[in-house]
Parts: structure tokens; C-alpha cells; sequence
């Protein structure tokens, strides 16, 4: 029988199955892991819709946490929209005092596909947020936003002190789809794309965030895992020219 390691994945609930939990939970079937679900927010959606975003209260974000935390030997975690930076401190703090070391993979989820914006004010992560967290995975248009007085290079300069990066390149400047890894240790990595055609899909990033945490639990490194999450997330943007993909992996 086969041993799969547990994740949990901490992200609202998206009704057309595209992005957050769903998404995340199929990934994580696909990646051979089992992952379980906090809710963060009830969204009204579709691949192409935005109606309304139904924030959790903090209170039942961290009894959902706090179950699956005491009964399961968890493996690593991914946390995609949370309503404020205070939830998120709370959230990330109490998966440490759970375990110091185990993966954090954040995706600073600021604008849903179809143009939603989940928070009226730029989302600055505090130190003490991005020293805790394993892997932040953010694209060109949610980095601008982290440290609006800041170049995207200083940024990941500033980001680097704290965390790892992987900056997401499907909205590349100049490049399409070379996403970076940028490490605490000052090295970068590229990773192109393949050849593969490939269609927009909504939740994508999710996708890729889910995959990424599922690998590290596996035990892969940083730089295998993003490389592995970007294949995966490369499969599903090829699977069909609908902005939903499946989540086929072999």
C-alpha cells in the first residue's frame, strides 16, 4: 500500500473547481499526495466571473488549522488568499509552533484571473511573515505590488534576505513563461518553457503552488520541486484550450 505524505492546503473555496482548494486537492491526488483542506474564503466565481469573495472568520480558519494540525502528521503547507496580513501571521505561526521546519509554500494570490481584486490596499508581507515561510510564488504583477516603492529588482533583492522566491514568468515582460528561482543564498535559477503549446487557464498559479508543496513533502529539493511544478502546471495549460484544465500526469 502506498504511503503518501499529508499537506494541507489553506485557500478559498473557487465553486468552478479552477483554483484554490479544489485545484490545490487535485493537484495534490495527482502528485500521489493527500491533501487536506483549511477554507479561508466562499468565492462566487467562474473561470471568467468574479461576483463576490465571503471571507472565513478568523476563528474558524484556525479551529479547521488546528484539528487536522492535531491529528495528522502533516508534511508541508500551502497558503494561497487570506483576508489580512494579521490572519496570515497567525496562520503561519501556529503551523511553526506545529513544526519549526516542515515546507511553507505562500502564493500571494492579490487579483483573482478575471480581474477581482482581493484586497482594497497593497499587501505588504512583514519579515516576520517571510522569514517563516519556505517559498514565496509570486508573478511580475503581484511582485510590483509587495513593496510599491521598490524596483522588481530590489524587491527580490529585499525578498531574498528573508525567503526564497520563485517568480512565476507568465506575465513576463520579454520572456513568457521563465519563471526564476531566486534563493536566501544570493543564486538564481532559470527554468524556460518547454514547447509544448499551451492555452490560459484560470488558477494556474494555484496549480503551480500545490504542485510545488506536494513535491517538497516528497522530499524533493527546492530547485527539483519548482522544476517539477512547473512541468506539471505545463501539462495542465496544454490538457485543453478552455480556461480549465485537467490534471493529467503520468
Amino acid at each position: 500500500m502506498e504511503n503518501r505524505p499529508y499537506i494541507i492546503s489553506v485557500s478559498g473555496f473557487d465553486p468552478s473547481g479552477g483554483a484554490g482548494l479544489l485545484a490545490d486537492i487535485k493537484t495534490a491526488e495527482a502528485m500521489h499526495v493527500y491533501g487536506f483542506g483549511v477554507c479561508t474564503a466562499n468565492t462566487i466565481q467562474t473561470e471568467d466571473s468574479f461576483e463576490a469573495c465571503n471571507w472565513a472568520s478568523p476563528s474558524v480558519i484556525y479551529s479547521q488549522l488546528k484539528v487536522l494540525l492535531s491529528r495528522y502528521k502533516i508534511e508541508g503547507v500551502k497558503i494561497g488568499i487570506i483576508e489580512n496580513t494579521d490572519v496570515l501571521l497567525e496562520v503561519v505561526s501556529r503551523i511553526r509552533r506545529y513544526d519549526a521546519k516542515m515546507p511553507i509554500v505562500l502564493d500571494p494570490v492579490l487579483k483573482a484571473s478575471s480581474g477581482f481584486s482581493f484586497h482594497n490596499n497593497d499587501c505588504v508581507f512583514s519579515e516576520e511573515i517571510l522569514e517563516q515561510i519556505t517559498v514565496l510564488t509570486p508573478n511580475y504583477q503581484e511582485i510590483e505590488r509587495l513593496f510599491k516603492d521598490l524596483s522588481i529588482k530590489d524587491t527580490l533583492a529585499k525578498l531574498q534576505e528573508s525567503t526564497n522566491v520563485f517568480l512565476k514568468g507568465g506575465h513576463h515582460p520579454s520572456e513568457k513563461g521563465k519563471d526564476v528561482l531566486y534563493l536566501k543564498n544570493g543564486r538564481s535559477i532559470d527554468f524556460y518553457p518547454s514547447a509544448v503549446k499551451t492555452y490560459e487557464k484560470h488558477g494556474s498559479g494555484c496549480v503551480l503552488a500545490s504542485a510545488l508543496i506536494s513535491f517538497l513533502a516528497k522530499g524533493s529539493t527546492i530547485e527539483n520541486a519548482c522544476k517539477e511544478a512547473k512541468r506539471y502546471t505545463e501539462s495542465l495549460l496544454a490538457s485543453n484550450r478552455t480556461k480549465l484544465g485537467y490534471h493529467l500526469w503520468k
